[in-house]
């Protein structure tokens, strides 16, 4: 096995840690002003935040996933790993080289499976920067949440339109959204998951209402996180992304990649705690030493570095394996368990090696602390990978 990064990828992966550091990082004090309802601070982000992407055009490090006649980089899902790891050092990284979620993964579903039409409505200009898109499947109690197959949202044909009625919510980036992605039951009849469809419409269209955007723990994705009620909503039979009744197999197309790259994100997040709290010790004395010469620091330190490791070299594991053609469902749910346990459990360190000041808000260790717990719960709870994973193990051994 060869574990070397090529050296064009390195060199990107670098250029992207020194644009993250310089040109994103600066402007986070600016977004958490923007968080305390200051209005006029948000509209100065959204101007910051549009003249670092062009800047990140004009890099040449624009959307790295995509191919280059979407005016990407063309990079390989193996090639990202490090890359998008990088743009992950900051909450606004992703956003800035247009690779954040939800969008990240809706463009990867909409280059598979949309027809000329729907690129050139939908993903030509996501992939631009130009709109925001979001992902309506998940669905309060008693929906579909961890279990996709209690989907209750349904799609009823009419003539040569559908009409959608729902209630969806933990759409991510809704607010900001131009468009959804919605999964809806198509035909009662069959299990769900061979009987529910994918539609596109535009948020604004009639019968979609925004409920709310849902108050959460921690850092708020950009757009935060919307509940939606569907009523009649009318889509024209074209609205459907791929084929009728191929919703679920879109879908596992989309997650597996959109787990891993979860995964590439924040692991940048920890690398940076780990380095936050690396600075911390080595500068900071207590009973006449520092707190890097004492040996309960340098364990933690030591722990968060071999278990940052072993998660990279996972993800990339998982990232070859769908390259090469593989499902990959055990090593993406491998992946992702150890990835955002591992998170939580960096980010928890650093914050006891910086004490008072990795509780503060001086520091970012406590907002991503807060964020980085929903990690075990979204693209798939840390209960239900270690089910499809025990599945595997259990089939290994012939038992049925």
């Amino acid at each position: 096995m060869n574990f070397a990064i090529p050296a064009h990828v390195q060199e990107i992966a670098q250029f992207v840690r020194k644009f993250i550091d310089s040109e994103v990082i600066p402007l986070e004090k600016l977004h958490h002003t923007q968080l305390e309802k200051n209005r006029d601070d948000h509209d100065v982000l959204a101007t910051q935040m549009r003249e670092v992407q062009e800047k990140a055009k004009r890099a040449g490090i624009w959307a790295p996933q995509l191919p280059p006649e979407l005016g990407g980089m063309g990079l390989t899902i193996s090639e990202i790993v490090p890359v998008f790891e990088a743009a992950g050092r900051s909450m606004l990284g992703p956003l800035a080289l247009n690779c954040a979620a939800p969008d990240e993964g809706n463009m990867h579903m909409l280059h598979l499976f949309a027809n000329a039409e729907q690129v050139e409505t939908y993903l030509r200009p996501l992939a631009a920067g130009k709109i925001r898109s979001g992902f309506a499947m998940t669905e309060p109690a008693p929906g579909a949440g961890s279990d996709p197959n209690m989907l209750q949202t349904t799609a009823v044909r009419d003539g040569d339109e559908w009409v959608i009625n729902g209630h969806k919510w933990f759409t991510t980036g809704a607010a900001m959204a131009s468009f959804l992605l919605i999964m809806a039951r198509t035909n009662p009849d069959v299990p769900t998951h061979k009987g529910a469809t994918i539609f596109l419409a535009p948020i604004k269209s009639p019968g979609i209402e925004l409920v709310r955007l849902v108050p959460v723990m921690g850092e708020d994705a950009a757009g935060g996180h919307g509940e939606i009620k569907f009523h009649d909503l009318r889509v024209p039979h074209s609205a459907i992304l791929g084929k009728e009744g191929e919703g679920f197999a879109l879908t596992q197309a989309r997650l597996a990649p959109a787990r891993l790259t979860h995964c590439m994100r924040w692991t940048g997040i920890a690398q940076r705690a780990l380095e936050i709290a690396t600075e911390y010790a080595t500068k900071r004395e207590a009973f006449g030493k520092t707190l890097s010469e004492h040996q309960s620091m340098q364990w933690m330190l030591a722990d968060s570095k071999i278990e940052l490791q072993a998660a990279r070299l996972l993800v990339h594991q998982a990232a070859w394996m769908l390259e090469q053609g593989s499902q990959a469902r055990t090593e993406t749910s491998i992946a992702k368990v150890f990835v955002a346990e591992t998170v939580n459990r960096v980010i928890d360190r650093a914050i006891q090696i910086c004490g008072g000041m990795g509780i503060s808000r001086d520091l970012p260790l406590s907002e991503w602390y807060e964020s980085a717990r929903a990690f075990r719960i979204y693209d798939g709870a840390s209960e239900v990978h270690r089910m499809v994973i025990a599945r595997s193990v259990i089939k290994e051994y012939g038992v049925q």
